[in-house]
């Protein structure tokens, strides 16, 4: 076990990273890209453009230079895979966050743009989305967390402990899933959007509103 900070935005660090990985361990057969920041929590046209930015350059395009990376190597191994963390906001949008959920989108659709381009490979290529899980995210984006909602206890206890959500994310991985849902909300999202994407669009508006 060994343990590497990298910076995911910087390419140069990103591209050394493999070989530092295999002086150590000999080989590498999975990547799962899960790093990924939100943003203040205001609409499109009061978020400044640095912030866009970060978002898109850490939920993106470091998902991007992991991949590329790493695709090299595990062309050579008798099998690899390939899990990229999106989130139940790739694929629904909610309001205040709609650059984290375009980011998020972006990771969707290159991820399943590469299973397609790798499924005649030897490499598996899995989508996850997880829902509400009980993470560091706020603070993790420089984000100041609101004391009533974080007190919430029913609020917290709808949220999925990270070992529950890691673990789905394995079992997805091991059966070498083409997408997966990470807890019970993201879920039951991805059914009503794709019933009715407006009115499940409007049902989280309605939702976040209280």
């Amino acid at each position: 076990t060994s343990c590497h900070i990298v910076n995911i935005t910087d390419k140069a660090k990103v591209l050394a990273l493999p070989e530092e990985l295999l002086k150590i361990h000999g080989a590498v057969d999975i990547l799962i890209n899960n790093a990924g920041i939100i943003q203040p929590f205001i609409p499109i046209q009061d978020l400044d453009l640095d912030t866009i930015q970060r978002v898109m350059d850490i939920n993106f395009l470091g998902t991007v230079y992991m991949t590329k990376a790493f695709l090299p190597y595990f062309m050579q191994r008798p099998e690899a895979h390939i899990a990229n963390v999106s989130s139940m906001g790739g694929f629904i949008p909610f309001p205040g966050q709609s650059v984290y959920s375009a980011s998020k989108a972006a990771v969707k659709l290159f991820t399943e743009g590469l299973y397609g381009e790798l499924k005649a490979t030897n490499i598996g290529v899995t989508i996850l989305h997880p829902g509400a899980v009980k993470t560091n995210i706020m603070s993790n984006s420089g984000l100041e967390q609101n004391k009533t909602a974080t007190t919430d206890s029913a609020a917290q206890q709808k949220m999925l402990a990270a070992p529950k959500a890691a673990a789905i994310m394995i079992d997805a991985i091991e059966r070498n899933k083409f997408r997966a849902m990470v807890g019970k909300d993201a879920s039951f999202l991805d059914k009503l959007y794709r019933l009715s994407p407006k009115f499940a669009v409007n049902f989280i508006i309605k939702s976040m509103g209280k």
